[in-house]
């Protein structure tokens, strides 16, 4: 049975009030940041995460910009995969440490697809929003801090050990979508940036 620990019941909470905001924000012409006419909502002009090459880039959107969502499906698949494996990390971190985590490798995501795109021009968006960058880093601390821990899946109804899955979902991440609406990098950015802070833990004794 699912079981909703503090931080990601509230994370879940943030990420459905954003959207509801987005809905019925009012629209403006955006298109004073890319040169273009791009009318959008408030929400999404504002606070999702700008290319640094658009006049419309803000600092604090490498926070803001993992609370918005582009559609339904974008926030609920997103929103599914925290409920089910944060509360694990949650429980076993304790709330400050795994909010630590969450906001890190979120950031990290979007400063990874930045810097991808700035030096070796892939990675390109002229705008990005979506807690995948830190779903993905939830799922590599899974794997990391389980590893051998079976996840039963619903399609396939198959069990698989943590360790594979990361592998499993990072390869289809760019296998299975090609249109450049996804941004790939951004997710490989989560699964690197919470390698990264995971590993930094370990080595100062604070992963038991």
């Amino acid at each position: 049975m699912l079981r909703l620990t503090p931080v990601v019941r509230s994370l879940i909470i943030i990420n459905v009030l954003f959207f509801v905001a987005k809905i019925i924000a009012p629209t403006k012409d955006f298109g004073y940041c890319i040169g273009i006419s791009f009318p959008n909502d408030l929400v999404t002009g504002f606070l999702s995460l700008w290319n640094v090459k658009t006049d419309c880039f803000k600092p604090y959107q490498l926070f803001t910009y993992m609370f918005v969502h582009g559609s339904f499906m974008h926030i609920f698949f997103n929103m599914l995969m925290l409920a089910f494996m944060g509360p694990m990390l949650e429980e076993y971190w304790g709330t400050k440490r795994f909010t630590i985590f969450y906001v890190v490798t979120g950031i990290g995501a979007g400063v990874f697809n930045i810097l991808v795109n700035m030096f070796f021009g892939a990675g390109s968006f002229g705008i990005m929003m979506g807690a995948s960058g830190a779903v993905y880093g939830v799922l590599m601390g899974i794997g990391m801090v389980f590893p051998d821990m079976e996840i039963q899946l619903l399609i396939p109804p198959i069990p698989i050990k943590a360790k594979y899955l990361v592998l499993v979902l990072g390869g289809l991440n760019f296998m299975l979508d090609s249109s450049g609406n996804v941004a790939h990098f951004a997710h490989l950015g989560g699964v690197v940036f919470a390698f990264i802070l995971i590993t930094i833990w370990k080595n100062q004794g604070r992963i038991y």
